[in-house]
């Protein structure tokens, strides 16, 4: 049985990590997201796949927008990172991500689902060149 779970492991929360990820990460654009990600060998202190989100203050003003768009965004990776999760442990790599939201407009689920269904697949095609 799959587990579904986003635990305390898998965030993304050191600002060291976050800082080396925007200053060294990759990133690609699958609208209405960025993405930042570094791949690299694991080691055995480290977690596999560590996940962060993050919303503008400039396009949202509210509070209570940013943070209903980061639980959308949180909700989609936690159904979708099992595949990416998998591959990632079999090809023995480390992966950070972030997550920005760049739209104007409050998104449906929908809309976030399939967006983080494009991006997952697009960093497993990563992984796999990565890997050769």
């Amino acid at each position: 049985m799959k587990q579904f779970t986003l635990g305390k492991k898998e965030r993304l929360k050191s600002r060291k990590q976050i800082e080396q990820l925007f200053k060294e990460g990759k990133t690609f654009s699958v609208q209405p997201l960025r993405i930042y990600y570094t791949v690299q060998p694991s080691t055995a202190d480290s977690s596999l796949l560590q996940f962060g989100v993050a919303v503008g203050t400039k396009q949202f003003k509210h509070a209570v927008d940013r943070n209903r768009i980061k639980r959308l965004i949180r909700e989609a990776y936690r159904l979708q990172k099992n595949e990416l999760h998998e591959q990632v442990v079999s090809k023995k790599k480390a992966i950070n991500l972030f997550f920005i939201y760049t739209g104007k407009e409050l998104p449906q689920y929908q809309l976030i689902y399939e967006t983080v269904r494009i991006a997952l697949q697009k960093l497993q095609q990563i992984i796999v060149q990565s890997a050769t």
